[in-house]
């Protein structure tokens, strides 16, 4: 699986390599030379190099990256942000190699830096890296404007000046890179939007720090890939039978909104669940019936039928919340479901339905002694849950996500272009496989029935999440443009076909 470092693991990883024997100098060169090597890629002998380098360790990687491309041939200028004499350690050492290969330094001239970036024809942001923790202001952000609205092939060193590490906000004005070159291992910031859009390409270059230092430091941040959930996922044996994959029960709405439960059913069945079966009253039980065929059917008049569904121990995953209707009668019904050992995805009307009172749909969740349980909410959603968090516009999304999981015992699944899977224990995984035609009516619907799925069969209930949400995304691309949610149904038998070869 692909683990992500925080700004400060990164840093950590660092130390940690330097203690062990290895001095701070090599890896800068190993980073510089991984930039200069990137530059080569992009251009030809006689492009002119401009390389904007600030005041720490970035800077440092970009004046080795100034000497190698001295040393080859390129013609090459540095632009130093701010004094020289702010130079220190490692970064010094690195701008007086540069100087002694003759590298031209100068310091940074506001008003001469628009005609140096108009001869260049690539540009080295080694200005400020991951580890940037205040808004750019003054000289550095308009540095950073005109090298945007000079539009120049950008290479940007760790991630854009500008951009958090950790969260990947926009800390006051950010460089907008064609290509971004890390070290060791990607970043939050590299995934999380808007950085993400900021990055360009990303390259991970090795510099030289073990993957053993990986097991000291412990990081709780990692790509949602296949990796990270597939060990838990088995396709069915031959002696298997469709009780061992689970049955998936969604709760409907009303007769005249029964199609989000419909989604949610066919998802559940495709994406592995050996049965799947809708519970829905009378009049909206009519109206499946028209429509369902292998999904199953329970019609119940009120909640001692209701119960009386909910006490058969083989539904041992339930989704309830789409289309279900905000009030009363479906806190009621999340109440039931959450009653029991089974497993329960909350998504949409069953989370709003909670927002004036959101601690008992918390504590219903606690106090639950076995079945995970799994919240899906989009921005919206997650701000009615859990506004104090919401509020804090300083917190990354996956320490927001993490902090909701811990307040209220569910995994959370926050949902958008960057999906974030957290859980109580502080493990969070970004999702970057999702598709911008996911932003479609009904989507959410088919996440929360494969979502349920993979609890149906078993897999603990954050790895479910994670493969519920890789599995969404997946089914999209090969869906592909100008798709709706339906689409994703037949689709999900193709995902699940390529994952069942990979696995055996």
């Amino acid at each position: 699986m692909e683990v992500l470092l925080t700004p400060e693991e990164m840093s950590e990883a660092d130390q940690r390599t330097i203690r062990g024997g290895t001095p701070g100098i090599e890896l800068m060169d190993e980073a510089g030379r991984a930039v200069a090597d990137t530059c080569a890629r992009m251009m030809d002998h006689v492009a002119q190099v401009l390389v904007l380098a600030g005041p720490g360790n970035n800077g440092g990687d970009g004046f080795v990256a100034a000497r190698i491309l001295k040393k080859r041939g390129y013609p090459v200028r540095l632009l130093l942000l701010g004094e020289a004499s702010r130079l220190k350690g490692d970064a010094a050492t690195a701008r007086d190699d540069a100087a002694n290969a003759g590298v031209p330094i100068e310091r940074l001239n506001l008003a001469k830096l628009p005609e140096r970036l108009k001869e260049a024809r690539l540009v080295v942001d080694a200005l400020f890296g991951a580890g940037l923790d205040r808004p750019l202001e003054g000289d550095a952000a308009q540095v950073v404007h005109l090298v945007n609205e000079r539009r120049a092939k950008t290479i940007a060193v760790d991630l854009p000046s500008g951009v958090s590490g950790g969260s990947g906000a926009v800390l006051g004005e950010a460089i907008r890179a064609t290509r971004t070159v890390t070290f060791f291992r990607r970043k939050p910031g590299h995934l999380l939007f808007p950085g993400r859009e900021l990055c360009g390409g990303v390259s991970v270059a090795d510099i030289g720090i073990s993957a053993d230092v990986l097991e000291e430091i412990r990081p709780r941040t990692f790509v949602n890939d296949r990796e990270l959930w597939r060990p838990h996922w088995n396709p069915p044996t031959v002696t298997g039978h469709k009780y061992d994959r689970g049955h998936a029960l969604i709760v409907s709405g009303p007769a005249v909104r029964t199609g989000a439960a419909r989604l949610a059913a066919v998802a559940a069945l495709r994406a592995g669940a050996g049965l799947s079966t809708v519970a829905a009253s009378p009049s909206a039980a009519s109206v499946h019936a028209a429509h369902l065929t292998a999904v199953m059917l329970k019609a119940y008049k009120d909640e001692e039928q209701f119960a009386a569904i909910l006490a058969d121990r083989r539904l041992n995953s339930v989704v309830i919340g789409p289309a279900a209707g905000v009030g009363e009668e479906t806190r009621r019904r999340v109440a039931m479901c959450l009653d029991g050992e089974r497993a329960v995805v909350l998504d949409a009307d069953a989370l709003t339905s909670f927002a004036e009172e959101p601690e008992a749909l918390f504590a219903s969740i606690r106090n639950k002694t076995s079945g995970g349980v799994v919240m899906t909410p989009h921005d919206g959603e997650f701000a009615r849950l859990f506004p104090d968090i919401a509020a804090q516009a300083s917190m990354s999304k996956p320490d927001r996500a993490r902090e909701a999981a811990r307040l209220s015992g569910a995994v959370i699944v926050l949902k958008g272009a960057d999906t974030v899977i957290a859980s109580a224990d502080g493990r969070a995984a970004i999702t970057e496989n999702a598709s911008p035609w996911l932003a479609t009516a009904g989507s959410g619907d088919v996440l929360a029935g494969i979502v349920c799925a993979m609890m149906a069969q078993g897999l603990p209930v954050f790895e479910a999440a994670c493969a519920g949400v890789w599995i969404h995304g997946q089914a999209a691309k090969k869906a592909g443009p100008g798709l709706i949610s339906e689409d994703l149904l037949p689709v999900l038998k193709d995902v699940i076909a390529e994952l069942a070869e990979d696995r055996a």
